[in-house]
């Protein structure tokens, strides 16, 4: 089983990393692909492409990562060499999974396990589940929550505050010898 764990990683952080540890835990994965959207479909991205490929393998060097071109998952799915996928995804993106192009695409494609974290309302979570037709391609895992986001990392950048707390050692450095996300 291969989990696959994509974003736009604008930086990666802390809470990447440990959804990451968690998922490979809870599955016994055999192969975790961090997958680097280049051209995200949904968000712009501060940084290019390629420099967030470079931090997001600073925070993953023990999993594959990768870039790709394919702005929605579905086409990721769809072109991938992925063997039994699993696709990883937090609480809140599954609450908006069925706004994704072609849900039931990517639910036939892959199975999805999404990290829930104490205290996030299962209901929400429910009511997603209720309206696939294959609800039983989602899986549930435990996420210990961490108060952590790529926006509030480049706020707190931007600021000149501390990001030692929120992102692995050596990418914190790597942002402030290349002085990424300064204003």
């Amino acid at each position: 089983m291969t989990g696959i764990l994509g974003g736009r990683f604008d930086p990666p952080h802390n809470g990447h990393v440990a959804l990451a540890q968690a998922a490979v835990e809870a599955f016994g994965l055999e192969r975790l692909v961090v997958v680097v959207a280049l051209h995200p479909g949904h968000k712009d991205a501060v940084l290019d492409g390629e420099t967030r490929l470079e931090l997001a393998r600073l925070a993953f060097p023990e999993h594959d990562v990768v870039g790709d071109g394919h702005p929605r998952t579905v086409d990721l799915l769809r072109d991938g060499p992925w063997r039994d996928p699993l696709l990883l995804v937090g609480a809140d993106q599954f609450c908006d999974f069925l706004d994704w192009k072609e849900p039931e695409e990517v639910l036939r494609l892959a199975r999805l396990a999404v990290a829930t974290r104490p205290g996030y309302p299962r209901e929400l979570l429910d009511a997603v589940l209720a309206q696939l037709p294959h609800p039983e391609r989602v899986l549930f895992f435990d996420l210990e929550p961490l108060p952590v986001s790529s926006s509030g990392i480049r706020a707190r950048i931007a600021a000149g505050g501390p990001i030692g707390d929120l992102v692995p050692p050596v990418l914190a450095a790597e942002i402030e010898r290349r002085g990424l996300y300064r204003p």
